[in-house]
């Protein structure tokens, strides 16, 4: 049945997230489409996936996100990757290195803006 809900949601959505892949409570997907995810991603509780989102890798290492994390639109997390707990990712970012926790980061390649309102989308729905 998993299997079969997955290639739904691929064909209808083009939503991809394998059955394997780890997911914690209260995932939130916005607006659903146009996300691919990798089988090995780690993804925490409370966590908004925006369109457009690709989480992958090519070398079998892909990122563990935290609790509460907010990641933009049209955002790609590239490889090997930690993304803290309450971290708020901008649309368009390329994340290539480590997230901090209650960073909010963005630009190509991301990096911290601040850390005075990260999150701020995420959190029990």
């Amino acid at each position: 049945m998993a299997r079969l809900m997955h290639y739904r949601l691929s064909r209808r959505y083009g939503v991809q997230i394998p059955v394997e892949t780890r997911i914690g409570e209260g995932l939130y997907i916005g607006h659903g489409v146009g996300i691919v995810v990798n089988g090995g991603t780690v993804i925490g509780d409370n966590c908004n996936l925006s369109q457009f989102v690709s989480i992958g890798t090519n070398h079998g290492t892909p990122a563990v996100i935290g609790n509460n994390v907010y990641i933009g639109p049209n955002v790609c997390v590239v490889e090997d990757v930690r993304i803290g707990d309450n971290a708020t990712i901008g649309a368009g970012s390329v994340v290539v290195h480590d997230v901090p926790e209650n960073a909010t980061v963005a630009g190509v390649p991301a990096r911290v803006l601040n850390y005075n309102d990260p999150g701020r989308y995420c959190g029990a729905w």
